[in-house]
This record gives C-alpha cells, structure tokens and sequence, in this order.
C-alpha cells in the first residue's frame, strides 16, 4: 500500500512541474528523480509509466521521458440519438434481451470514493492477497519454454489434473476444462444447460452476479429457499417438478450470501432429487479456499459424490489470490462435457497461457499453503472482530449464523427498515454496504445487508466501519 501511495505522490508532483518544459522538452532522469525525492527507482518507472498513459509524457527506450505534445482539439461529438432505436426496436418479442441489468454485480465490483470504508467488496483487500508470490509465479511462468504459444483449448494438462485432485473423488483431468474465472465459467454452465426462456432454479437469496448471468441468457430465476442448513430439498422437489426446470445452481459450502454449509443428510438428497427430475446441479464452490481457522475438516464438493454426471463443478483461485487472477475450472462427466468445451471455444478460445503457467508455478510453490494458512486466520480474526462490532453497536441487527468460511456476515434487519435509505446514509457516514434486494430473485422476507470483511485493510477499519453504520442507523428512522 505504501507503494501505490507513493506512485500517486509522485505523479501529482511531476504532473504539476510539467510546465515548466516545453513541448518535446526532456524531463529530469530517472536517476536523478530517484535521488531528488528519495523514492525507489520502480515507483518512479511506475510514476512515469502512469503519466505516458495519460498522454502527457512519452518516453523514449535509451533516451529519456519528454513532455508530450500539445493534444490537438477533440472532434466534435457525433449524433447517437439513432441507436435508441436501432437498441429497442421489437425488443419486447426478443428471446434473449439485449439489454442486461448488471447494477447488482457493479455494487461489490465498484471502489468506494477515497476514505470510505469497503464494507461491499467481493476480493480480498491488497494486504491479504499473494502479490510476491503472484508476481514471482509469473515471472517464473514467463521464462517457461513455449510459455506464450498457444494453450490446449480444455487448458493446461498438468493445471486441469490439479484443479481435477482438488475436486476428489473419481473426477480426473480429462473432465476438467479450465476457464478464465467463475462469472464465466458460470456463463458457459447456464448456455449449455438451460435454452433461452426455460426456468432454472436457482437458491434464494443468491449471488446477484449468477442472477445477472440467467436473465441475461433470458432465462427465469425460480428461488428456492434457503436455511441455515442450505437448500430445503422438499423445496426443491417441489421446484422441479412444478417448473420442469433443467438445471439447479448452488453454493454447497459457504453460500453467498448466507454463509450456509448444505448438510450432510441434504447432500444426496439434493442429488437424487435432480437425477430423478432429469436435471443438472451447478456447484459453485467458489470460496473453499476462504475456509476460516476455526472451520474444522470440509465437505467434500457435490461433484465428488456425482457419479453418474448430475452435477456440473466450478471451481477458482480468483477468490483466493485476487481479482485479476482469472484462472478457474469446469467439471464435468458425460456428453455434457463437450457441449460445455465447444461454447467455451466459440466464447473465448482458451484462456492465455502465461496465466495458466503462472497458476501452476503458484499452487505448486512453498508459498501457496503458507498464504492460505495465514489467509484462513486472518479471515477469521476479521470475522470476530465485525461480529463483536455489530454485537456491541448495533444489536438489533439479527445474525443468526456466522459462517466459518468465507469473506462476508449476512445480518436481518430491523422490520421496516429501508434498505435503499441506509445504503444512502452509510456512504454519507462514510462507509460502502451491499443492499440485500439484488440476491432474492422475487420478493424478499426482509430487508439484509451483506457485509464483507475481507476488502478492507484490517480489524482497526471494520471497527470504524460498524461504528459509522451505527451513526447511519440512527439517521434512518425504522
């Protein structure tokens, strides 16, 4: 962090000193900005970096940085008042829309103005990610013979065969295809399973992101509710055979945003249940490697108890490294699996070798279980500290379950509260929540907040964090 906040010093100094070269006109050296302001040579090769993006520096290999030339006027804008209707026209008889809501994935994709607190993040904060371990991954990656030539379309046979012993059970590296993160990984799932304006059955509440993918797909969301053991399966049952349904998506461990674990007699009831309604189960177990310290041994993932091809698995580093690190896995058995590695073909074509050579120097280095080890404790320890926050200043915030995996608490609130007037009031009070509303595909029992933990900077924030929330209660009247 000490970095990145020097980079952005740095810049606003030289971005003030720019005028005083002309046009073309050479900048001090590298060197010599080292030694003037006493920083290290790759915060100012970052500094310099950042101010050529912005167009106001070139830098010349050999030579120097130099002040850019003058930007010419921009064009005037065009008219594209005609793509209103080129956009709508007959889009109420269309099958698949083609216009797609993605508010509720923006509110935990989107960075909060400066000195708000990140209550609505869905990564990991910069302090808690492997950024030495991912950068000497790729480094090492990077210099691996044929490291930048084309990859097998279902990825990398030694990455498919780890990801293929993480998942257990009689799955094998022949049905796993690798993907560039879960959203898409989830994508390809929901295309290959359910044809545009069928059902598909979905938990409720669930991740706004995988309600984004099935609307925008034009299919219909039909909730299913979920306890503090995960889904009900006399629900589900009943789901499926009102619906006819093809498909059912899940969360088994640790869902989002409740934080349930499927219990271990609804595991192969669930599973019967979709095999007699000739259906599929997409697991998304997207945070077992955000278990916290205390969790105790995991279940395994549906997909390892599956064998006659039910379930369709993903799996993923991102949660667990960082946002950028797009790496994740398809399993499959049976004709499906070929339909799933065709569309993923014609969508995206393989996902790039270096990062997929990066991945395996990662999860096969010293530093990997080390991370997740310190990472397990730190998440817990964030856990305790937002669950004794919310205990201490704002009790009548109903938490039933506390998860032991995971990066977020999923609290009730008051009856009557308005969900959209305290968002409001929590960001004046300075800090960034997540509204409930998005993860119910109908109508909601009550309003919630989902709360991350882990896209902050430590348990001193999450403190303050709950303290302002506290003053954004008292703003909203119940």
């Amino acid at each position: 962090m000490q970095e990145r906040s020097s980079v952005g010093e740095l810049v606003e100094q030289l971005r003030r000193e720019l005028d005083r070269y002309p046009p073309g006109g050479k900048l001090p050296s590298s060197r010599s900005l080292v030694e003037r302001f006493r920083m290290s040579p790759v915060t100012v090769s970052r500094a310099l970096a950042q101010l050529a993006a912005e167009g106001l520096v070139v830098t010349r290999p050999g030579a120097g940085a130099f002040r850019a030339q003058p930007r010419t006027a921009p064009a005037p804008a065009g008219d594209t008042s005609w793509q209103e209707v080129a956009l709508s026209a007959d889009g109420a008889a269309d099958l698949v829309p083609r216009s797609v809501d993605a508010s509720g994935v923006l509110v935990s994709l989107a960075a909060p103005p400066p000195g708000v607190i990140e209550f609505n993040g869905g990564y990991l904060h910069p302090s808690l990610q492997p950024e030495r371990a991912m950068a000497a991954a790729l480094s090492r990656a990077g210099r691996r013979p044929g490291a930048w030539g084309r990859p097998p379309m279902e990825g990398l046979p030694e990455l498919r065969e780890w990801f293929a012993r993480s998942i257990g059970g009689s799955v094998t590296a022949a049905g796993v295809l690798i993907t560039a993160g879960g959203q898409s990984a989830l994508t390809t799932a929901l295309r290959a399973l359910v044809p545009p304006g069928a059902p598909v059955l979905v938990e409720s509440p669930t991740y706004p992101g995988m309600l984004a993918i099935a609307r925008a797909a034009g299919l219909r969301p039909v909730p299913v509710p979920v306890d503090a053991d995960g889904v009900r399966p006399e629900l589900l049952e009943d789901a499926f055979r009102a619906t006819g349904a093809p498909a059912f998506v899940c969360q088994p461990l640790f869902q989002n945003p409740t934080g349930a674990v499927l219990a271990p007699g609804r595991r192969a009831e669930v599973l019967r249940i979709a095999r007699e309604a000739g259906a599929f189960v997409v697991e998304d177990d997207f945070v077992r490697r955000l278990v916290h310290e205390d969790a105790g041994p995991l279940p395994r993932p549906l997909a390892a108890d599956d064998p006659d091809g039910v379930v369709v698995h993903v799996s993923s580093l991102t949660k667990a490294t960082s946002p950028s690190f797009r790496v994740s896995a398809l399993a499959a058995r049976g004709p499906v699996l070929e339909r799933l590695r065709a569309i993923q073909v014609v969508d995206t074509f393989f996902v790039p070798r270096p990062l997929q050579e990066a991945a395996l120097e990662l999860v096969g280095s010293p530093a990997w279980p080390r991370h997740l080890r310190t990472l397990s404790a730190e998440l817990k320890a964030r856990r305790d500290a937002m669950t004794g926050a919310l205990a201490l200043h704002l009790p009548e915030f109903s938490l039933p379950h506390v998860p032991s995996g995971g990066y977020h608490l999923w609290p009730r609130l008051p009856d009557g509260t308005d969900e959209s007037a305290l968002t409001s009031a929590a960001l004046r009070a300075g800090v960034a929540l997540t509204p409930g509303r998005p993860y119910f595909s109908a109508e909601p029992p009550a309003a919630h907040l989902r709360l991350s933990f882990a896209a902050v900077a430590g348990t001193g924030e999450i403190t303050e964090g709950v303290r302002r929330l506290r003053t954004a209660c008292d703003e909203v009247p119940a």
